[in-house]
């Protein structure tokens, strides 16, 4: 039976039994690598417990190898996936140990982890990216809480390696030896039910992942309008000079802000300015933006460019 149909079956385990669970997984990752070996794909599925020997051991090596094994693609299961591995780095044994936190997580809980994502593998891969983590349940043991946390940490240098790991986990397990077993009633989190059937479902099983351009989307997004302005001109414009009672320092504030944006557009256009409540009536309204006058640099590429303005355009009107 793999770890995930026995946590479904079994959800009122103490936390000696879970801790257990989780020591026994850690202890079987560390002699995988000991023999310089990265798993690449572990998950709830492919750890499975041995009544016979009532042990828990991980299966699936078949994409297990050495470190300097060359893979292009991304195999696995998308929600125990380390950030740095879906951003094409690679796997590495820390990206091991991230899968571990997960599963840690998942004994903890009872739950499959992300699996509201289950039909949105880009959402799921870009928010892990952004540092999303599973929610962890309130009565989880401090000393269970910060290794998981750590070693599921953003930045593979800050995780545990696999023998620290195991040291830390073995005082966790020793400890919980000589205390009561007392049911854990495990709680819904975020109103996520957990059936028999989830194990059929789509986001659990093992497959290759295309996310080539994820990084460069991501990064191509966040550099788009990373300013925004936000002065506004109101609907009713009689109003305009009581409601925002304009001075000189507003004025100043708006072109320094084009400034900022070009200080080509500087040069070629004087501050806009409103006039008085009276002077736009008489003016039908009209606001009339001049273009400045006097000696322009012959080098400036705004200036000279005919797509901004007509050579014998001096003025226009905004109706």
């Amino acid at each position: 039976m793999d770890l995930r149909k026995y946590l479904q079956i079994n959800n009122q385990l103490t936390w000696k039994q879970k801790i257990r669970i989780a020591f026994e997984i850690i202890d079987s990752l560390f002699f995988i690598h000991l023999e310089k070996a990265i798993h690449r794909d572990l998950h709830s599925g492919n750890i499975l417990y041995s009544k016979y020997n009532d042990r828990w051991f991980i299966s699936d090596l078949g994409f297990c190898g050495p470190t300097d094994k060359s893979s292009k693609s991304i195999y696995g299961n998308l929600p125990y996936i380390a950030p740095e591995v879906i951003n094409g780095k690679g796997y590495t044994f820390k990206s091991d140990i991230y899968s571990v936190a997960i599963l840690m997580w998942e004994i903890s809980t009872g739950y499959s982890p992300f699996i509201d994502y289950e039909h949105n593998d880009y959402e799921l891969a870009m928010n892990i990216i952004d540092g999303m983590r599973p929610e962890i349940a309130s009565d989880t043991p401090l000393e269970y809480k910060s290794l998981m946390k750590q070693c599921w940490d953003d930045n593979p240098s800050n995780r545990l390696d696999i023998q620290s790991l195991r040291e830390k986990m073995n005082e966790i397990h020793l400890l919980y030896q000589n205390m009561p077993n007392e049911v854990f009633q495990a709680k819904k989190l975020n109103n996520i039910e957990i059936k028999i059937s989830d194990t059929s479902s789509r986001l659990f099983t093992s497959k290759i992942y295309q996310f080539d351009n994820l990084l460069d989307r991501k990064n191509t997004t966040e550099a788009i309008y990373s300013k925004v302005y936000d002065f506004s001109i109101p609907d009713n414009i009689d109003d305009f000079n009581n409601s925002s009672n304009l001075r000189v320092n507003k004025t100043s504030r708006i072109s320094s802000n084009f400034k900022g944006i070009n200080k080509g557009l500087s040069k070629v256009f004087k501050p806009l300015k409103i006039s008085s409540k009276d002077d736009i009536r008489n003016d039908h309204k009209k606001v009339i933006m001049r273009r400045t006058k006097g000696s322009v640099n012959d080098d400036d590429e705004i200036h000279n460019n005919p797509n901004l303005h007509s050579e014998d355009q001096d003025e226009f009107e905004i109706p």
